[in-house]
């Protein structure tokens, strides 16, 4: 009887764990997204525009931000 206690507990030690793991995994799989989307972007700009762009975070929501290029002071 005391074994079968034990196993009811650990299942639910498992159980409680899963969520945890679940968002992890959700988490994961969503930054690869934006990596995916930030690439793409990224190809895209380069491919079709003459300017240069960097991904970096925005607080707008932007993949990729357009660079402009700075000119030595004459």
């Amino acid at each position: 009887k005391q074994n079968k206690k034990q196993t009811n507990k650990q299942k639910s030690n498992i159980a409680l764990s899963r969520p945890a793991l679940n968002k992890d995994f959700r988490d994961h799989a969503e930054q690869q997204h934006i990596a995916a989307q930030q690439k793409a972007a990224l190809q895209h700009a380069h491919a079709h525009s003459s300017g240069y762009f960097i991904t970096q975070d925005s607080a707008f929501g932007n993949l990729i931000l357009p660079v402009l290029p700075r000119l030595d002071p004459e």
